[in-house]
Protein backbone atom coordinates (compact mmCIF):
# COMPACT_ATOMS: atom_id res chain seq x y z
CA UNK A 1 0.00 0.00 0.00
CA UNK A 2 0.58 3.47 -0.29
CA UNK A 3 0.29 6.14 1.73
CA UNK A 4 0.33 9.88 -0.29
CA UNK A 5 -0.43 13.57 0.44
CA UNK A 6 0.42 15.45 -2.23
CA UNK A 7 -2.00 15.58 -5.64
CA UNK A 8 0.96 14.98 -8.24
CA UNK A 9 2.45 12.20 -6.11
CA UNK A 10 -1.25 10.35 -5.90
CA UNK A 11 -1.81 11.09 -10.11
CA UNK A 12 1.04 9.92 -10.42
CA UNK A 13 0.71 6.53 -8.82
CA UNK A 14 -2.73 6.24 -10.65
CA UNK A 15 -0.75 6.95 -14.18
CA UNK A 16 0.09 3.56 -15.30
CA UNK A 17 -3.24 1.98 -13.70
CA UNK A 18 -4.97 4.32 -16.06
CA UNK A 19 -2.88 3.28 -19.22
CA UNK A 20 -3.94 -0.24 -18.51
CA UNK A 21 -7.77 0.28 -18.45
CA UNK A 22 -8.00 -0.55 -14.60
CA UNK A 23 -10.78 0.82 -12.76
CA UNK A 24 -9.92 3.01 -9.75
CA UNK A 25 -12.68 2.90 -6.76
CA UNK A 26 -12.51 5.78 -4.42
CA UNK A 27 -13.49 5.94 -0.44
CA UNK A 28 -13.77 9.10 0.94
CA UNK A 29 -13.56 9.37 4.91
CA UNK A 30 -12.50 11.59 7.67
CA UNK A 31 -10.67 8.65 8.91
CA UNK A 32 -10.50 7.14 12.49
CA UNK A 33 -11.80 3.80 10.63
CA UNK A 34 -14.28 1.15 11.37
CA UNK A 35 -16.29 -1.46 9.96
CA UNK A 36 -18.54 0.39 7.86
CA UNK A 37 -15.32 2.09 6.07
CA UNK A 38 -14.30 -1.39 6.37
CA UNK A 39 -17.49 -2.72 4.21
CA UNK A 40 -16.62 0.16 1.67
CA UNK A 41 -13.43 -0.66 0.96
CA UNK A 42 -14.69 -4.30 0.66
CA UNK A 43 -17.51 -2.94 -1.83
CA UNK A 44 -14.92 -0.90 -3.66
CA UNK A 45 -12.44 -3.92 -3.94
CA UNK A 46 -15.30 -6.15 -5.55
CA UNK A 47 -16.18 -3.38 -7.72
CA UNK A 48 -12.85 -2.04 -8.94
CA UNK A 49 -8.82 -2.84 -10.02
CA UNK A 50 -7.58 -0.50 -7.37
CA UNK A 51 -8.97 1.07 -4.05
CA UNK A 52 -8.20 4.56 -3.17
CA UNK A 53 -9.10 5.53 0.48
CA UNK A 54 -8.88 8.98 1.31
CA UNK A 55 -8.33 10.71 5.19
CA UNK A 56 -9.32 14.16 5.48
CA UNK A 57 -11.19 16.21 8.04
CA UNK A 58 -12.90 18.66 6.28
CA UNK A 59 -13.10 21.92 7.62
CA UNK A 60 -15.64 23.17 5.35
CA UNK A 61 -18.17 21.39 6.44
CA UNK A 62 -18.20 21.87 10.27
CA UNK A 63 -20.11 24.63 11.61
CA UNK A 64 -18.10 27.63 13.78
CA UNK A 65 -19.63 25.42 17.44
CA UNK A 66 -18.81 21.93 16.43
CA UNK A 67 -16.71 19.51 16.63
CA UNK A 68 -13.55 19.83 14.05
CA UNK A 69 -10.66 20.26 16.50
CA UNK A 70 -11.89 17.16 18.77
CA UNK A 71 -12.95 14.95 15.59
CA UNK A 72 -11.23 11.54 16.51
CA UNK A 73 -7.74 10.93 14.60
CA UNK A 74 -5.47 7.93 14.55
CA UNK A 75 -3.81 7.72 11.46
CA UNK A 76 -1.37 4.74 12.29
CA UNK A 77 -4.48 2.73 13.50
CA UNK A 78 -6.03 3.99 10.37
CA UNK A 79 -3.17 3.15 8.17
CA UNK A 80 -2.69 -0.35 9.68
CA UNK A 81 -6.75 -0.84 8.91
CA UNK A 82 -6.11 0.44 5.20
CA UNK A 83 -3.26 -2.03 4.88
CA UNK A 84 -4.96 -5.18 6.12
CA UNK A 85 -8.05 -4.05 4.21
CA UNK A 86 -6.22 -3.89 0.86
CA UNK A 87 -6.02 -0.92 -0.01
CA UNK A 88 -4.05 0.22 -2.76
CA UNK A 89 -3.39 3.37 -2.17
CA UNK A 90 -4.42 5.98 1.14
CA UNK A 91 -4.29 9.14 0.44
CA UNK A 92 -4.42 11.84 3.08
CA UNK A 93 -3.68 15.49 2.06
CA UNK A 94 -3.46 18.07 4.64
CA UNK A 95 -5.45 20.82 4.87
CA UNK A 96 -3.25 22.92 2.51
CA UNK A 97 -3.02 20.80 0.11
CA UNK A 98 -6.76 21.13 -0.38
CA UNK A 99 -7.01 24.49 0.14
CA UNK A 100 -4.13 26.55 -0.34
CA UNK A 101 -4.11 30.08 0.87
CA UNK A 102 -5.64 31.42 -2.81
CA UNK A 103 -8.50 28.53 -2.58
CA UNK A 104 -11.92 30.61 -3.28
CA UNK A 105 -14.33 28.61 -5.17
CA UNK A 106 -17.21 26.30 -3.86
CA UNK A 107 -19.90 23.93 -5.25
CA UNK A 108 -23.05 25.26 -3.99
CA UNK A 109 -25.50 22.50 -3.60
CA UNK A 110 -28.92 22.87 -4.15
CA UNK A 111 -32.82 22.21 -2.45
CA UNK A 112 -31.51 18.44 -1.62
CA UNK A 113 -28.98 20.08 0.82
CA UNK A 114 -31.69 22.48 2.62
CA UNK A 115 -34.27 19.83 4.74
CA UNK A 116 -32.97 17.37 7.66
CA UNK A 117 -29.16 18.19 8.71
CA UNK A 118 -29.08 21.35 5.78
CA UNK A 119 -31.77 22.84 8.13
CA UNK A 120 -29.40 22.99 11.05
CA UNK A 121 -25.99 22.71 10.13
CA UNK A 122 -25.89 25.72 7.40
CA UNK A 123 -22.82 25.61 5.20
CA UNK A 124 -22.42 22.41 5.53
CA UNK A 125 -23.04 20.86 2.59
CA UNK A 126 -21.59 23.22 0.80
CA UNK A 127 -18.37 21.95 2.22
CA UNK A 128 -19.43 18.29 1.94
CA UNK A 129 -20.00 19.13 -2.19
CA UNK A 130 -17.04 20.85 -2.77
CA UNK A 131 -14.38 18.58 -0.94
CA UNK A 132 -16.02 15.77 -2.64
CA UNK A 133 -15.97 17.25 -5.74
CA UNK A 134 -12.37 18.05 -5.17
CA UNK A 135 -11.60 14.38 -4.24
CA UNK A 136 -13.45 13.31 -7.81
CA UNK A 137 -10.60 15.57 -9.74
CA UNK A 138 -7.87 14.62 -7.65
CA UNK A 139 -8.33 11.21 -7.66
CA UNK A 140 -10.45 10.55 -10.98
CA UNK A 141 -12.15 7.74 -9.76
CA UNK A 142 -14.43 5.21 -12.09
CA UNK A 143 -16.67 4.39 -8.78
CA UNK A 144 -16.98 6.43 -5.49
CA UNK A 145 -18.45 4.45 -2.50
CA UNK A 146 -20.70 6.39 0.26
CA UNK A 147 -22.72 4.59 3.49
CA UNK A 148 -26.00 4.76 3.15
CA UNK A 149 -26.24 6.04 7.37
CA UNK A 150 -25.36 9.37 5.69
CA UNK A 151 -28.34 9.48 3.30
CA UNK A 152 -29.14 13.18 2.74
CA UNK A 153 -24.93 13.37 1.98
CA UNK A 154 -25.33 10.63 -0.51
CA UNK A 155 -28.11 12.55 -2.01
CA UNK A 156 -26.34 15.68 -2.47
CA UNK A 157 -22.96 14.09 -3.79
CA UNK A 158 -25.50 12.26 -6.65
CA UNK A 159 -26.75 14.95 -7.71
CA UNK A 160 -24.15 17.16 -8.13
CA UNK A 161 -22.38 14.39 -9.90
CA UNK A 162 -25.47 14.31 -12.24
CA UNK A 163 -25.31 18.18 -12.71
CA UNK A 164 -21.67 18.81 -13.23
CA UNK A 165 -21.21 16.03 -15.43
CA UNK A 166 -18.70 14.30 -13.46
CA UNK A 167 -18.12 11.16 -14.65
CA UNK A 168 -17.84 8.96 -11.64
CA UNK A 169 -20.71 6.20 -10.54
CA UNK A 170 -22.25 6.61 -7.03
CA UNK A 171 -22.27 3.37 -4.89
CA UNK A 172 -24.67 3.28 -1.85
CA UNK A 173 -23.53 0.70 0.60
CA UNK A 174 -26.26 -0.35 3.35
CA UNK A 175 -25.46 1.06 6.79
CA UNK A 176 -23.50 -1.20 8.94
CA UNK A 177 -24.51 -1.51 12.77
CA UNK A 178 -23.45 -2.85 15.82
CA UNK A 179 -25.21 -6.13 17.41
CA UNK A 180 -27.80 -4.27 19.01
CA UNK A 181 -28.47 -1.97 15.99
CA UNK A 182 -26.70 1.10 16.77
CA UNK A 183 -25.43 2.85 13.33
CA UNK A 184 -21.67 2.38 13.38
CA UNK A 185 -20.29 6.33 13.14
CA UNK A 186 -16.65 7.41 14.23
CA UNK A 187 -18.11 9.81 16.61
CA UNK A 188 -19.48 6.44 18.33
CA UNK A 189 -16.15 7.16 20.73
CA UNK A 190 -17.60 10.40 22.26
CA UNK A 191 -20.26 8.11 24.12
CA UNK A 192 -19.98 6.77 27.27
CA UNK A 193 -21.12 3.24 28.42
CA UNK A 194 -24.40 4.45 29.63
CA UNK A 195 -24.65 7.17 26.91
CA UNK A 196 -24.11 4.09 24.24
CA UNK A 197 -26.90 2.03 25.95
CA UNK A 198 -29.32 5.62 25.41
CA UNK A 199 -28.00 5.75 22.12
CA UNK A 200 -29.43 2.61 20.76
CA UNK A 201 -32.84 3.72 21.21
CA UNK A 202 -32.29 5.71 17.55
CA UNK A 203 -31.91 2.97 15.50
CA UNK A 204 -34.73 0.76 17.58
CA UNK A 205 -37.52 3.57 16.66
CA UNK A 206 -36.44 3.54 13.08
CA UNK A 207 -36.25 -0.29 12.62
CA UNK A 208 -39.99 -0.67 14.78
CA UNK A 209 -41.08 1.92 11.93
CA UNK A 210 -39.53 0.12 9.42
CA UNK A 211 -41.02 -3.45 10.55
CA UNK A 212 -44.58 -1.79 10.87
CA UNK A 213 -44.14 -0.49 7.17
CA UNK A 214 -43.31 -3.69 6.21
CA UNK A 215 -46.46 -4.74 7.97
CA UNK A 216 -48.22 -2.77 5.88
CA UNK A 217 -48.73 0.47 7.70
CA UNK A 218 -48.23 3.26 5.16
CA UNK A 219 -49.74 6.59 7.22
CA UNK A 220 -46.61 9.01 7.56
CA UNK A 221 -47.61 10.53 11.09
CA UNK A 222 -48.06 6.86 12.46
CA UNK A 223 -44.87 6.00 11.32
CA UNK A 224 -43.19 8.85 12.84
CA UNK A 225 -45.17 8.09 16.00
CA UNK A 226 -43.91 4.89 16.52
CA UNK A 227 -40.03 5.61 15.77
CA UNK A 228 -40.11 8.22 18.41
CA UNK A 229 -41.84 6.37 21.05
CA UNK A 230 -38.75 4.59 21.21
CA UNK A 231 -36.52 7.77 21.04
CA UNK A 232 -37.21 8.53 25.25
CA UNK A 233 -33.64 8.35 26.23
CA UNK A 234 -31.61 10.42 24.16
CA UNK A 235 -31.30 13.89 25.52
CA UNK A 236 -32.64 15.72 22.61
CA UNK A 237 -34.08 14.78 19.38
CA UNK A 238 -33.26 16.87 16.83
CA UNK A 239 -35.29 16.14 13.88
CA UNK A 240 -37.43 12.94 12.81
CA UNK A 241 -38.61 12.78 9.54
CA UNK A 242 -40.27 10.94 6.42
CA UNK A 243 -39.35 12.02 3.29
CA UNK A 244 -39.51 11.22 -0.08
CA UNK A 245 -36.15 9.36 -0.92
CA UNK A 246 -35.58 11.13 -4.40
CA UNK A 247 -36.61 14.44 -3.20
CA UNK A 248 -36.05 14.52 0.40
CA UNK A 249 -39.57 16.78 1.10
CA UNK A 250 -41.94 15.58 3.30
CA UNK A 251 -43.83 12.68 2.30
CA UNK A 252 -47.52 12.13 2.13
CA UNK A 253 -49.79 9.65 3.35
CA UNK A 254 -50.25 6.77 2.27
CA UNK A 255 -46.71 6.19 0.66
CA UNK A 256 -46.97 5.12 -2.32
CA UNK A 257 -43.46 6.28 -3.42
CA UNK A 258 -40.15 5.30 -1.44
CA UNK A 259 -39.07 6.82 1.55
CA UNK A 260 -36.71 7.29 4.23
CA UNK A 261 -37.13 8.00 8.08
CA UNK A 262 -33.78 9.96 9.09
CA UNK A 263 -32.97 11.18 12.77
CA UNK A 264 -30.51 13.12 14.37
CA UNK A 265 -30.43 12.72 18.03
CA UNK A 266 -27.99 14.09 20.95
CA UNK A 267 -26.79 11.60 23.64
CA UNK A 268 -24.96 14.50 25.94
CA UNK A 269 -22.94 16.62 23.25
CA UNK A 270 -22.64 13.80 20.54
CA UNK A 271 -25.02 14.43 18.00
CA UNK A 272 -25.56 11.09 16.10
CA UNK A 273 -27.72 10.44 12.72
CA UNK A 274 -29.73 7.36 11.36
CA UNK A 275 -31.94 6.14 8.79
CA UNK A 276 -33.82 3.44 7.26
CA UNK A 277 -35.14 3.24 3.63
CA UNK A 278 -38.69 2.32 3.52
CA UNK A 279 -39.34 0.22 0.05
CA UNK A 280 -42.44 -0.30 -1.69
CA UNK A 281 -42.76 -3.76 -3.58
CA UNK A 282 -42.86 -3.88 -6.98
CA UNK A 283 -45.35 -5.61 -9.42
CA UNK A 284 -42.37 -8.65 -9.74
CA UNK A 285 -42.04 -9.07 -6.09
CA UNK A 286 -38.99 -7.23 -5.59
CA UNK A 287 -38.41 -3.51 -3.99
CA UNK A 288 -37.57 -0.55 -5.05
CA UNK A 289 -34.78 1.35 -3.32
CA UNK A 290 -34.74 5.05 -2.39
CA UNK A 291 -31.39 5.54 -4.49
Amino acid sequence: MQAITRVAELRHALAEARKEGKRVGLVPTMGYLHEGHLALVQASRTRSDITVLSIFVNPTQFGPNEDLSTYPRDFIRDEQLCRNAGVAILFAPDAREVYPTTFETFVEPGDLAMPLCGAYRPGHFRGVATVVCKLFNMVQPDLAFFGQKDFQQCAVVRRMTVDLDLPVNIVTIPTVREPDGLAMSSRNRYLSEEGRRRAVTISRGLLAAADKFRSGERDVEKLIAIAKEQLNRVDRVQYLELVDAHTLKAAESPLQRPAALCAAAYVGSTRLIDNVILSLPTPDGKRSLGD
